[in-house]
């Protein structure tokens, strides 16, 4: 448990200063904000503080902060200690310099940013990628939801065959059109604040259980042994670097992020709000991350036999499992988030918990297809000035999405390939925001504090690389080859990133 509390005090005490830092080197100021000098009542809206707070924390908040680091977390307790590190010098300072940048340009979108800073070559790549993305965090957002309120909430099999399923998808689907096509204020702004509350009372009752209950946890300096789980074998056989970076992803960074930071940009009243709005709200997404981590291993610790789960060899690979019926059953991470519900919270506590859990990647998937038609529109300039207009571009983007849905779900690994693409695809993505950062810097005569966004850059360069290269999803290579490779690479971007900075800010 004293990992666990340091982890926090690092994450709380480490926002707060460098936080305090990347505001004084961006420097916001006094001028009207796109809210007030673009408004058009559609998505340029000035909205309230504590709004906008909810609403970005709703937006980037998704599966990947509980589910990523339920897997995560199977790599031992030096999870408390990099996902607090990398979202204070990673993940919030992505958002935040990425909201900023998109704020003072006129609330401009991540892939026009791009184009200003790296050039109209990678701004295609970008574009397409990024379109991409947004896709898989559609689908992802539409399944994983669907599936627990099948399933735990509701009490279905969640199967592809039952007619329960597509109406659960086909509701969360029909909510996410009239989000994505309505104005800002009238659906996101109204029934945000509400969704945020429960968000929160969800996340605070599990840390607040953890404490109560003093819930069996290693530390760091100890043996990585646990109930019959060996942590330190799997931190070796898995290859913490990179996978562990890959499958934690949003609780300590994230490129998706980046995209709806950007929407947010247009609805903030003052440039000296963008550190609540941005910065902090990362800092919060990363103390979920950090709540659901500790409350997997403290199911580990308690055990299938005790309402908990139990860590098991099967087919190769390590899975989870639970007591059902006196036998054990294997179940998937997103039936893990209902035995830590329901084992701290009790039945009613659970279930309350767990809307809050199904409500996190809903508040995603509606801003990431909102995201996508705006990029859409904006790259093929799309009026999107009435409801009509709007409809027009959403009706065959949701249908590709559905289409992807329907594979995710028919075919047997159907979501594990589509799971696996969006956790590298969206870390890729941040290599673009963390770039444009860098030269958006340099540019600005802030060419001291390169090594701001330099060293996450660099690092997730790497990670990405190592990643596909050494995994089955991408080219199988060997361990050692696949590091070598992804160190070449970061050397080359960050090069790039440089050369790019230095020769925009000759042409000025």
């Amino acid at each position: 448990m004293l990992t666990f509390v340091i982890g926090l005090l690092i994450l709380i005490i480490g926002g707060v200063l460098y936080g305090a830092f990347c505001q004084k080197v961006f420097g916001p100021d006094d001028r009207k904000t796109p809210a007030y000098t673009k408004s058009d009542g559609v998505d340029f809206v000035p909205m309230s503080k504590w709004k906008n707070e909810l609403i970005n924390l709703l937006n980037i908040a998704g599966t990947g902060p509980i589910l990523g680091p339920i897997q995560g977390i199977l790599f031992g307790p030096i999870a408390f200690i990099t996902i607090p590190i990398g979202c204070v010098i990673g993940g919030a300072m992505h958002d935040y310099f990425s909201g900023m940048i998109s704020m003072r340009e006129g609330g401009i979108q991540m892939p026009e940013m791009v184009r200003r800073n790296t050039g109209k070559a990678i701004h295609k790549i970008y574009t397409v990628f990024a379109g991409l993305v947004l896709l898989l965090v559609s689908v992802v957002f539409i399944y994983t939801p669907g599936d627990i309120m099948a399933t735990q909430v509701l009490g279905f099999g969640g199967t592809a065959k039952e007619p329960s399923t597509w109406i659960i998808y086909s509701l969360i689907f029909a909510y996410y059109l009239i989000a994505a096509i309505l104005p800002i204020d009238k659906i996101i702004g109204k029934v945000y604040p509400l969704f945020g509350a429960v968000l929160l009372l969800s996340a605070l009752g599990v840390f607040v259980m953890l404490f109560i209950n003093q819930y069996p946890m290693i530390e760091v300096w100890d043996s990585w042994t646990l109930n019959g789980f060996d942590f330190g074998e799997y931190f070796s056989s898995q290859h913490f670097i990179p996978t562990f970076f890959i499958t934690v992803a949003c609780g300590i960074l994230s490129g998706f992020h980046s995209t709806q930071v950007t929407l947010v940009t247009r609805t903030v009243k003052r440039e000296k709000d963008g550190r609540s709005t941005f910065y902090n709200m990362m800092i919060v997404e990363g103390f979920i991350a950090m709540v659901w981590a500790a409350g997997a291993m403290a199911m580990i610790g308690v055990g299938a036999e005790n309402m908990g789960i139990t860590i098991q060899q099967h087919n190769g690979s390590w899975e989870y499992f639970m007591m059902s019926a006196g036998q054990l059953k294997q179940i998937s991470a997103t039936s893990v988030v209902g035995v830590i519900c329901k084992n701290m919270l009790g039945s009613v506590g659970g279930i309350i918990a767990i809307i809050g859990v199904i409500i996190l990647p809903i508040t995603s998937g509606d801003t990431a297809l909102r995201s996508l038609r705006l990029i859409i529109a904006e790259t093929f300039n799309f009026k999107q000035d009435n409801n009509s207009k709007r409809l027009k571009l959403a009706i065959p983007v949701f249908a590709v999405v559905y289409g992807m849905l329907v594979f995710a779900k028919v075919n047997p690994h159907g979501f594990d390939f589509i799971w696996r693409y969006f956790g590298w695809s969206n870390q890729t993505l941040a290599l673009f925001a963390m770039a444009s950062i860098l030269i958006w810097l340099m540019q600005h005569d802030k060419k001291k504090y390169l090594w701001v966004p330099l060293m996450p850059l660099a690092f997730y360069a790497f990670v990405t690389c190592a990643y596909i290269t050494e995994r089955p999803i991408g080219f199988s290579l060997p361990y050692d080859a696949s590091l070598a490779i992804g160190a070449v690479f970061a050397f080359i971007v960050c090069a790039l990133a440089i050369y790019r900075g230095n020769k925009k800010v000759k042409s000025v």
